[in-house]
């Protein structure tokens, strides 16, 4: 039978780390027995055998490292034998040693690498070669992020000009003192999908103050019948993803996303709610958020929230988001600005509530809660006016939240 190989267990991912071996070398195994557990770029996940044999060799040992596609373990059938599979095992990357890093020799500098010495396909390389585009610091979406033949840029594109143009910036190698951290599989993934962004996403910026007194005060009304019925309590946040349902549906130019020779509109409202996790960033998605009630969002990103941080999501669960949200108020944060989380065209930066002196209606200055909400945007897809105009239909309902209620 096929040798076992590390699964690709997301649209991200390149390489996965084993977690821990469930089964050891020798033991039985039968279809559907979980071999082990991979931690990819946004989850740990069990991993099943699809046929009955004895585990023979694991070639990735637990805290080992190997890219999508290689060869992890063997599971022979009763009268096979290790010489009919002639793949070689994969070499996984060595799980970091348990010592102080200011002991240990600093590692020295990387290199500077040359196009003909970058990890890249054969293919890749001479379609590189036809187009007259150097292959350094382009980002490969291969296994073991090597540059495939999809990553080399059109001659004289942006993309092209800049990874041929750009200098390297070389870290400074690790001294006396210095602890080196190993990237995680999220880590990198982050790293390189934000670099991206910036690289070949056009951003621009809107940001509009909000007054949030009668969120406020509703919010409060709701929690204290929530209280007495006990039910869980409604955050700000569920009201802001409420609100930004129903406005994304209202402009479907901000729910899009660019598609090389078309723009993508898409036809449901899903949220991806930016949740801090140990190694970074992780983004479930709420589906159809512009249809749900606050109840249901409420319930719905404390559930995901909850699971992300404990690397419980599935795959479904934290891809197909068309618009981002990301709340900083809870750590005081006032205003920032996201990078646009690709393939979407637009993401929403949330601030915290402060009270400021403002002037009313009547002229009057008297304390008031604002809010401060800043969208980043893909100017390909997004104009600065349909921007404005999102963040203003947003306003509105943020400003008016029982008209949300029904």
């Amino acid at each position: 039978m096929p040798a076992i190989t590390m699964p690709k267990l997301s649209d991200t991912m390149t390489e996965g780390t084993i977690a821990r071996w469930k089964k050891k070398k020798g033991d039985t195994i039968e279809a559907g027995d979980i071999l082990a557990e991979i931690e990819t770029d946004k989850a740990t996940m069990e991993m099943e055998c699809f046929d009955d044999g004895v585990l023979t060799e694991i070639f990735v040992p637990a805290g080992g490292k190997a890219p999508v596609g290689a060869k992890i373990a063997l599971v022979l059938a009763e009268g096979e034998s290790a010489d009919s599979t002639t793949e070689a095992p994969a070499r996984p990357e060595k799980a970091a040693e348990a010592k102080p890093e200011s002991k240990e020799t600093p590692p020295a500098p990387a290199p500077a690498v040359s196009g003909s010495r970058v990890k890249a396909s054969p293919l890749a390389k001479k379609i590189a070669a036809e187009r007259g585009v150097s292959l350094e610091g382009l980002a490969g979406t291969g296994p073991g992020h090597r540059v495939v033949a999809k990553d080399v840029p059109a001659r004289g594109s942006a993309r092209a000009v800049s990874a041929a143009a750009a200098p390297r910036i070389e870290a400074r190698a690790a001294g006396e003192g210095d602890t080196t951290i190993p990237l995680s599989n999220m880590r990198r993934t982050i790293a390189d999908r934000l670099v991206a962004s910036k690289q070949q996403n056009p951003h621009f910026y809107l940001s509009v103050e909000v007054d949030a007194g009668a969120l406020t005060r509703l919010r409060q009304e709701l929690n204290a019948a929530n209280e007495a019925a006990g039910l869980p309590k409604l955050t700000v946040n569920d009201f802001v993803l409420l609100a930004v349902g129903r406005a994304a549906a209202q402009h479907p130019s901000i729910n899009a996303s660019w598609g090389g020779d078309s723009i993508i509109q898409y036809g449901a409202v899903n949220i991806s709610v930016a949740v801090a996790v140990d190694d970074g960033l992780i983004t479930p998605v709420i589906r159809n958020a512009d249809k749900l009630s606050l109840k249901e969002i409420s319930a719905a990103v404390k559930d995901l929230a909850k699971r992300a941080r404990e690397k419980k999501l599935k795959p479904e669960e934290y891809s197909g988001g068309t618009i981002t949200v990301s709340n900083l108020g809870a750590y005081g944060i006032e205003q920032f600005f996201a990078i646009v989380n690709p393939p979407q065209a637009a993401i929403l930066a949330i601030g915290a509530i402060v009270k400021k002196p403002v002037v009313n209606a009547k002229n009057e200055i008297v304390v008031g809660e604002r809010v401060t909400i800043s969208l980043s945007a893909d100017h390909r897809v997004v104009d600065g006016a349909v921007g404005a105009e999102f963040l203003s239909t947003l306003r509105k309902l943020i400003e008016n939240p029982a008209m949300m209620l029904f």
